[in-house]
């Protein structure tokens, strides 16, 4: 195909729009914008940027994308000539570049084929098979193992079972107390009980006071309660909403890493195809019609990459942040958990400090027998006195001087 002829393919455009612009580029220390070009003489009308390296004077500018075509540099047209002579032209350049290019306004939707959504199936099978069951089939499982969140995720994981385990035994412990404080007022109420039917005083105050105390106890123990629970309502914002929160974030990523990495593949692909056509030396279709298709694969597998980065620093940031608030949190959890337990205890030995025993009490003798003796001594003390009455009356008598009836007339 002679390249200044006109094309004997018509260009398809698989329907997108094309727009032209011109671009000035300086150069950073390395003598490079920053592209990687493709297609050219002798099997494609076009040249077009495949890649747009990170931090490059072209990717800093921003105007260039992946899939974008080469018109001229430095206004020296680029028709017909070899990826290889373009990349010459603008390694020669001296300050800057100037580039006219033909922009390739793409949806990347269009480039969500089935094609790429079965290349995400087969990537999130490979992410769970073993390395055995991965060679076996052929597939590497290199680039999703060397993944430093994997790792991050197996400590959320690890996080997320210690923070259960916590809650469990937290939950079950203040079950224990609650229990225990039951018991301790029925224990005063008890005692209290006691105290009021013991009939001796010294004995029923002490019943009584011994009582009392048990009932503060559970007052006690029921603000100490109070004030723990909170803590398990902490613990479960992390457990239920925390975690998951970031366990979603991280699905989000792995998804934003499986497309990119379908779209990785996809062009591969394409490349071998490509190869395969020329080592024949048989015309491709898609190429020497522009080849719009790899093209929007390009722009889509550039768009998938700059998703999978932000969505990466996002999760790394979150999972360090993550971290640092669970090592205080629980730290912090702990003190709590142990000040209320100190706090409840220091109280409860303030209150049992009194020393109310021990009391002398005679058990052999009930109360109704206490009743009993108590009415046999007042019998007992009313009749002495009628007998110390009577015995008056009878020295008064006695005391009277007799009459001699006889001297009377």
């Amino acid at each position: 195909m002679e390249f200044d002829d006109d094309f004997l393919y018509e260009e398809d455009k698989m329907g997108m729009i094309i727009t032209s612009g011109n671009v000035v580029i300086k150069k950073n220390a390395s003598n490079l914008i920053g592209i990687s070009i493709g297609g050219g003489s002798p099997y494609c009308p076009c040249l077009y940027i495949v890649q747009i390296f990170d931090n490059t004077p072209a990717a800093l500018e921003g105007t260039l994308q992946s899939g974008d075509e080469l018109c001229s540099v430095n206004g020296t047209s680029v028709k017909g000539k070899t990826k290889e002579e373009v990349a010459t032209m603008i390694q020669t350049s001296e300050n800057q570049v100037s580039i006219n290019y033909n922009k390739l306004h793409a949806d990347p939707r269009q480039g969500r084929t089935l094609d790429i959504a079965l290349k995400k199936v087969k990537h999130r099978l490979v992410e769970s098979m073993g390395n055995a069951t991965a060679d076996a089939l052929g597939l590497s499982r290199a680039i999703l193992c060397n993944d430093a969140l994997v790792q991050k995720l197996l400590i959320l994981q690890r996080t997320e079972s210690l923070y259960k385990d916590l809650v469990a035994y937290a939950k079950s412990m203040l079950h224990a107390f609650f229990d225990l404080i039951q018991i301790h007022k029925v224990f005063g109420d008890c005692f209290v009980s006691i105290g009021v039917k013991e009939p001796q005083p010294r004995a029923s105050e002490a019943f009584r006071q011994f009582g009392e105390q048990h009932r503060q106890i559970e007052k006690f123990g029921k603000l100490m309660l109070k004030m723990l629970k909170p803590i398990l309502n902490d613990l479960g914002t992390y457990l239920h909403k925390v975690i998951p929160d970031t366990r979603l974030t991280i699905s989000k990523y792995a998804d934003a890493k499986f497309e990119y990495l379908s779209y990785c593949l996809k062009v591969k692909e394409l490349d071998d195809e490509e190869q395969s056509y020329i080592a024949l030396q048989e015309p491709l279709y898609r190429v020497e019609t522009g080849n719009y298709e790899y093209r929007l694969v390009l722009r889509c597998r550039q768009e998938a990459r700059l998703k999978f980065a932000k969505q990466r620093s996002d999760v790394l940031i979150k999972l360090e942040l993550l971290d640092n608030k669970h090592v205080q949190d629980i730290v912090w959890q702990f003190q709590k958990f142990a000040s209320g337990l100190a706090t409840y205890y220091s109280k409860i030995q303030s209150i049992l400090s009194t020393n109310l025993f021990p009391v002398e009490v005679d058990l052999t003798r009930s109360a109704f027998q206490y009743k009993l003796s108590e009415q046999n001594v007042s019998e007992q003390e009313f009749d002495s006195e009628t007998d110390s009455k009577d015995e008056i009356n009878e020295n008064v008598v006695d005391e009277t001087p007799m009459i001699d009836t006889t001297s009377l007339p």
